[in-house]
């Protein structure tokens, strides 16, 4: 039994060094205490704890001076102790004596030292156990990437994502906005409902009340089809046709740019970075006309890459921001080497690579691999990708509970990372929500390098995140991720990876006399039998999530979200099968035709009317998503009646990217036709009718 368990409570992350005592201190009327001199950063801890305390856990929180206000309360003292014994971002926690001692480093150590208080907290007797505690982190930067191309959170949303992440000890947000800021020099980037930069200023010192660095993601060389989009930038494209890169040789692709980055510093003051994005650059070196492929040959394509980071760096290096880059130190094949003034991200988990950077003198973050882009949910849990449509597609996961917190681990372990980052990314358009538990993982393992047995902190994780009563949630992440895999591969749905469109087709349509092929149920045997067995995974899923949605757990908006999931994966299966009765009762009115014409009416009325049904619930599970998500988000397309929305695919395929609203999620199932093949059989069943007797 660990010493938490001993205690009775659930700390993430794991802190470094904890004694158990004996006995307990009341919470039940609370006197927060800091001295008179504090800072604003102090103040504002002391304030954050005693209204947390309130409305997490009900108790009657104060705050004042020593001295002040303690009438027979609990004392909780928070203080800066500054010194060799407490490292940066440390803190040391002491419980016992009737009073609580929380002492901090720096004012991050001792708002992190609240934040494992809040957690200390026994809500069933509302008190915390006796304890001392010394705590502080390996990993100094500990980052998440909040991506948001695809879509937009609401500014209420951002807020508490914020503090969420805050909770367990994140102290950088790498946020890829992309036009989700209201650009004043080129305001035809910014989508409508874009934050303005007086919003973005009030999210960058919310952020950093919490201790937590909020640095802007303003894509740079690639992925910039969100720019190039517009007609007005169409000539700053490396590739004529396509919006997806600028040209590097093109001085007016710097200008545009840096126009950008500025305007980003000005929304984020304080921060340390900005981050310039430029991974998967797919045409460089490709364009003709603009020069780029004669002077590929001359210095490659990493020497194109070189030029562009150079300047970069320079502009950003003036403007007093320090550029992270989506590249790697040990890719590039030419001479040259890479400018040392960036810090750089790639997915590389060799630590021998690392520690050859890191003694060439770079900086990098340590990256924890991405787990996918799957819509609708996340491979947490070991599994098997693979395709029923394809026999080349096969790759054992680890799923990214493992992945995570190994990869940082590891490279936290070694001392070779400058930081660590956790991406999150936006192709699929999951909602932000459905990566948290990957983030949680990552603040862990970020903060207690090597950190805790894997399984046991994925109980740890959910006692803690929803609440110790919550049940059965490592069986529901596996079904979740089972459904969501089910309905990736159902359409075909990953274009992008595997290449395959549309890959399930209607039943054949009764011709003359009810002339009828059957070949669908043959085609799709597996599918069918793959359908009938995450049917009855599904309903386990939302039997389990409806229970506990009963109970009185936190963050249960996540709960909400899922269930949404579970349902469209539902609907997903269901409709397969319903696809196959449709074909089974459409047969037999085939068969029947020429033996009982009532017969084979009736067969065709029960075909329409399944048909109907599948549609209705599409439309009821879309509409329930489409509410529940937008809780948080701005209508997806969003237009406003100053400005359209403009939508334009670009080369990516992103599955979040295929139509300009929600609608992604249900697009290839409307591609199938099922209103037209309806609409024809209900023709057929009047024209059929006046014939029976």
């Amino acid at each position: 039994m660990s010493t938490m368990e001993e205690l009775g409570i659930t700390i993430i992350p794991e802190p470094q060094r904890i004694i158990a005592a004996e006995g307990a201190v009341s919470l039940r009327e609370v006197a927060v205490q800091i001295p008179a001199e504090a800072d604003a950063d102090d103040r504002f801890a002391a304030d954050d704890l005693a209204r947390q305390l309130r409305e997490e856990h009900g108790l009657d929180a104060v705050v004042g001076a020593p001295g002040e206000g303690a009438d027979g309360r609990t004392v909780v003292e928070l203080r800066r102790r500054p010194g060799k014994d407490l490292r940066p971002e440390g803190y040391r926690l002491v419980v016992g004596d009737g009073r609580i001692v929380v002492e901090g480093n720096d004012a991050a150590g001792l708002y992190w030292g609240t934040r494992t208080l809040l957690q200390c907290v026994r809500p069933e007797t509302a008190d915390v156990p006796c304890l001392e505690m010394d705590d502080y982190p390996v990993v100094a930067r500990r980052a998440i990437h909040y991506d948001t191309k695809h879509h937009q959170g609401t500014y209420e949303y951002v807020e508490q994502f914020v503090s969420t992440l805050s909770r367990y000890k994140v102290n950088m947000l790498i946020w890829e906005w992309e036009d989700k800021l209201a650009y004043e020099r080129h305001p035809e980037i910014g989508a409508p409902g874009a934050f303005t930069k007086d919003q973005m200023r009030a999210l960058t010192e919310y952020a950093a009340m919490r201790h937590v660095q909020l640095v802007p993601l303003v894509q740079g060389l690639g992925h910039v089809s969100y720019i190039l989009k517009h007609p007005q930038h169409a000539h700053l494209r490396e590739i004529p046709d396509s919006a997806w890169e600028f040209c590097p040789l093109n001085p007016e692709s710097y200008d545009l740019l840096f126009d950008l980055w500025d305007e980003a510093i000005e929304a984020t003051p304080g921060s340390e970075f900005l981050h310039i994005g430029s991974d998967e650059t797919y045409e460089l070196g490709l364009g003709e006309a603009c020069g780029c492929a004669e002077k590929a040959k001359e210095i490659g394509t990493d020497g194109l890459m070189n030029l562009f980071m150079e300047r970069c760096a320079a502009h950003l290096e003036s403007r007093g921001r320090k550029p992270i880059v989506w590249y790697w130190p040990s890719r590039q094949d030419s001479n040259k080497e890479l400018p040392r003034n960036l810090v750089y991200v790639d997915p590389r988990e060799d630590v021998g690579l690392m520690k050859q950077a890191l003694a060439e003198g770079y900086e990098f973050f340590s990256y924890a691999p991405n787990p996918g882009i799957e819509p609708l949910f996340l491979g947490y849990f070991p599994w098997v990708q693979a395709s029923m449509w394809r026999d080349d597609v096969r790759r054992v996961k680890e799923g990214c509970f493992r992945d995570t917190s190994q990869v940082i681990a590891d490279a936290a372990g070694a001392g070779v990372a400058y930081g660590s980052i956790t991406t999150s990314w936006d192709d699929s358009g999951l909602h932000s929500q459905m990566w948290m538990p990957r983030f949680v993982c990552a603040a862990e393992y970020s903060w207690s390098a090597p950190g805790p047995d894997l399984d046991c902190w994925v109980e740890r994780f959910y006692r803690e995140y929803f609440g110790p009563q919550v049940r059965d949630m490592r069986e529901l992440f596996r079904l979740m991720q089972d459904g969501a895999m089910f309905y990736y591969d159902t359409f075909g749905r990953n274009v992008w990876h595997w290449g395959d469109v549309g890959m399930i087709h209607l039943p054949d349509f009764p011709r003359q006399e009810l002339e009828y092929h059957k070949y669908w149920r043959r085609r799709y045997a597996q599918l069918l039998h793959r359908a009938a067995a995450e049917r009855q995974r599904m309903a386990r899923a939302l039997e389990i999530l409806d229970q506990n949605l009963e109970l009185p757990l936190k963050n249960t908006y996540d709960l909400e979200l899922y269930r949404t999931c579970a349902r469209l994966m539902l609907h997903n299966a269901e409709l397969v099968l319903m696809l196959g009765e449709l074909e089974a009762q459409i047969t037999t009115a085939s068969e029947a035709h020429f033996s009982n014409r009532h017969a084979s009416l009736g067969a065709l009325e029960r075909a329409a009317s399944m048909i109907e049904a599948d549609l209705e619930d599409r439309a009821s599970v879309y509409e329930e998503l489409v509410e529940t998500w937008e809780r948080t988000r701005l209508p997806k397309g969003l237009e406003t009646a100053e400005k359209p929305f403009v939508w334009a695919p670009d080369r990516a395929r992103h599955l979040a990217n295929r139509t300009p609203d929600m609608k992604y999620l249900i697009m290839d199932e409307e591609l199938l036709g099922l209103e037209d093949y309806r609409d024809r059989l209900r023709a057929l069943i009047e024209e059929y009718r006046t014939g029976v007797s």
